[in-house]
């Protein structure tokens, strides 16, 4: 069977792909395209993750899509809502019919003679491998392992007799009714959790090593419901969409700037929710500036709501070891529990997992230079998505394939079959940084040795700026020096240059 060809393979039917898709078909629309997709669904972290409370930390006029609106009157809204709006927006747009489903990436190889992609996929209903080609690659897979979660080593967890489950796959026939529940871990899965799990179960308990900063907001965005009443729908969207990237750029700007104010009014917060008694320096007050870490955004007051009541706590405190009825902890505490979450983080991936290769020589990504945060030096034809550590995910997936639509549309335009980014000479002496900085999160921390290495000047910068990756995707040049462009005749030339070897041997 022959292998079949397309322009453009993305990867991963998610929140990403589904919109480089529709951006794809939009901006370029002679271009053949198809989407692999690993599991059987699209909307994948919003697919995936099935816990109790599942929703966005993020409000969804810009957690959506920059070309459709949000139109539920929720703007922080459950995992369910999300991933109706992403299989309407496929739906809309005649996505679907591009997905493969089943089809896992495992390696990707480039060739510079036949200038493409081969990339092999697992099939999950035979477990058979197929091979696609492309002349461009889009990476949609998101950022963390799909098939392991992290979960540190307990001691005495095989002594345990009731249930340990992850966020990450939640058993669809887990009944916690009437249940002592623990849940380990101060991050956004286990805040959503515990108010979540406290309507149904006897106690949660949010088993913290150290706190985090949390706030809350109402999960109704009256600014934007008012406007949508008065505005035409897409200029409603456009404005409130605006409106909150500016607030979220000027909320970090100030953590940047005075860290102790923002952290003053957090506290304060706190303090007014759970009462001048409840004691905040212990479990709300962490040894880190504001935005050090991801800010938790608690929903109409749900977590402090759970808390106030008498079936959800906090301890703060480090495990000892797990008991057949519970965990001790190291100040010599039992927490009894009969089902035991681990809401212990996730396990960051480069490229979905898969192998890549380029002219037969396997990538090491964590000796690539970033080109602005979505290629990578010595690797050709090939954009991937990682959105906003400190604002909504979609914000840099709109950007970045925008981006890629322009640049396809330039390598049309020019006759290019390739473009790679490479050094240039004024760039020698650039020292390297970590991909994401100022971000000392855990998930983060543990893959940076991974990934990419950013330099100090453009375009090899990774800035985690909205308004500075507008200017860097929408506007620079994409001529500047760094980006290596090849016309097809260097395709033919390596075809020549094989085929008078082959006739000489």
């Amino acid at each position: 069977m022959a292998t079949e060809s397309f322009d453009v393979i993305i990867v991963g039917a998610g929140l990403s792909g589904v919109g480089a898709a529709v951006h794809l078909q939009r901006e370029c629309p002679g271009r053949s395209y198809a989407i692999l997709e690993s599991r059987d669904a699209m909307g994948g972290t919003w697919d995936l993750f099935r816990y109790p409370g599942i929703r966005s930390d993020s409000d969804m006029h810009t957690l959506g899509y920059n070309f459709k609106p949000w139109r539920d009157a929720k703007a922080i809204a459950d995992g369910p809502a999300i991933r109706a709006y992403v299989n309407e927006t496929a739906r809309e747009n005649g996505v679907e019919e591009h997905i493969r489903y089943r089809h896992r990436v495992i390696r990707i190889a480039w060739s510079s003679r036949d200038a493409n992609w081969t990339v092999t996929a697992q099939r999950a209903d035979s477990n058979d491998t197929v091979e696609l080609r492309c002349n461009f690659l889009m990476m949609c897979a998101g950022y963390y392992s799909y098939r392991q979660a992290h979960t540190p080593e307990f001691p005495g967890r095989e002594d345990f007799k009731g249930t340990v489950i992850h966020p990450q796959f939640w058993p669809e026939d887990l009944d916690y009714s009437g249940k002592r529940v623990v849940v380990i871990g101060s991050g956004a899965t286990a805040m959503t959790l515990v108010p979540a799990m406290a309507e149904e179960a006897e106690s949660v308990t949010m088993l913290q090593r150290s706190p985090t900063y949390v706030v809350s907001r109402p999960a109704k965005d009256w600014f934007a419901n008012t406007l949508r009443a008065l505005l035409p729908e897409t200029w409603a969207y456009a404005t409130t969409r605006w409106r909150n990237v500016l607030l979220q750029q000027w909320v970090y700007w100030r953590t940047r700037t005075a860290p102790d104010k923002v952290r003053d009014v957090l506290l304060k917060r706190v303090r007014e929710e759970l009462g001048p008694d409840y004691d905040i320096d212990t479990h709300f007050t962490p040894r880190y500036n504001p935005w050090d870490q991801r800010l938790c955004l608690v929903p109409d007051s749900d977590l402090f709501k759970a808390l106030r009541s008498d079936k959800a706590r906090v301890v703060t405190d480090t495990i000892d070891r797990f008991t057949d009825s519970g965990i001790r902890l190291t100040s010599g505490e039992l927490l009894e529990a009969d089902i035991i979450v681990t809401a212990t983080g996730l396990e960051l991936v480069v490229m979905g997992e898969a192998d890549a290769l380029v002219d037969g020589e396997p990538v090491d990504f964590a000796q690539t230079w970033s080109y602005k945060g979505l290629m990578y030096t010595g690797v050709p034809n090939l954009v991937t998505t990682f959105g906003y550590i400190n604002a909504s995910w979609t914000l840099r997936a709109d950007l970045t394939a925008e981006y890629c639509c322009r640049l396809l549309k330039h390598m049309a335009e020019t006759g290019a079959v390739k473009v790679v980014p490479a050094l240039r000479p004024e760039d020698a002496d650039m020292p390297a940084r970590d991909w994401i900085e100022d971000f000392p999160a855990g998930y983060m921390r543990r893959a940076m040795h991974k990934l990419p290495k950013q330099g100090d000047r453009e375009p090899w910068i990774n800035p985690q700026n909205y308004r500075k990756d507008r200017l860097m995707f929408r506007h620079a040049p994409l001529e500047d020096g760094a980006l290596q462009f090849s016309g097809p005749e260097l395709a033919d030339s390596a075809k020549a240059d094989e085929t008078m070897l082959r006739e000489a041997s």
